[in-house]
């Protein structure tokens, strides 16, 4: 007799993340594995994607590195092939690669953009990383998921894909202004409308379409940027980096089944108020 833990097994299925070695996307990438998934950890740095695979495959769980430029079609494609040569079939795909310049220290310098100035040149490659990237990974894999009769896709967005980044939670007394970039917002808006999109145009062909909009979630960031962030959430925290995996295995399962279009927000209330 099966139970409702059992929906969430994802034996035999083979799981592509794109992102896959980025800050969520390793998370995404060990559920997946932990459920029995077969996983594709696909990211355009190849030697971390590598090193991500290793460490699942340590864990007695199957993964298969693969570098790709979500910008371009020729290597997504090739993605999508490898994948199928490997494992035969893709029965979910998670976009969750995006450009992010994150006010945490791997990202220090990179935030003095004002929109006044904003270079057109990072603005285009947002663009097509951000936007165009899923849906060139969504058009490539949705054509094995309708040959099988079945898929999951997995839009990863943000909350700043919801509302205006609050721009006060980056500045600092004495230093010049800090921006979050304008592209993060609209891209993540523009991810939303393709998981709507899509969600009803694959509506009776078997491929549901959702979207997970994580929160804020803690990657040595500054004290100072920490308190300003937690005051705005509900749960007075930011994220923690394996808070978005339950959501995730969740909208991959088939406990969700009955699931699309949807946007599973898990902000610890950021914009409930």
């Amino acid at each position: 007799m099966s139970t409702p833990f059992d929906l969430f097994d994802l034996s035999n299925r083979v799981a592509i993340v794109t992102g896959g070695a980025g800050l969520l996307g390793e998370q995404f990438c060990r559920t997946l594995a932990a459920a029995r998934a077969q996983v594709v950890v696909a990211d355009s740095d190849g030697d971390k994607a590598k090193a991500v695979a290793e460490v699942i495959g340590k864990a007695d769980a199957k993964a298969l590195a693969v570098e790709v430029n979500v910008s371009q079609l020729e290597s997504v494609e090739t993605l999508v092939q490898t994948t199928l040569d490997s494992y035969g079939k893709i029965d979910i795909l998670v976009n969750s690669a995006a450009i992010d310049p994150k006010f945490d220290p791997e990202h220090a310098g990179q935030h003095a953009n004002a929109f006044e100035g904003y270079p057109l040149d990072a603005w285009n490659e947002a663009l097509t990383v951000n936007l165009t990237g899923p849906m060139l990974c969504a058009q490539a894999a949705s054509q094995p998921m309708l040959a099988q009769k079945g898929g999951v896709i997995i839009n990863v967005c943000s909350i700043y894909g919801l509302v205006g980044p609050d721009q006060r939670l980056y500045q600092r007394e004495g230093q010049p202004p800090q921006y979050k970039p304008v592209t993060y917002t609209v891209t993540k808006a523009g991810v939303l409308g393709l998981t709507k999109y899509l969600s009803t145009y694959y509506g009776t062909k078997g491929i549901r379409v959702n979207a997970l909009t994580p929160g804020g979630v803690f990657n040595e960031h500054d004290d100072e940027f920490v308190k300003a962030y937690s005051a705005r959430a509900v749960l007075g925290r930011m994220a923690e980096k394996d808070e978005m995996n339950g959501a995730l295995l969740f909208l991959a399962s088939d406990a969700s089944k009955y699931m699309t279009g949807a946007n599973l927000i898990v902000d610890g209330g950021w914009t409930a108020w």
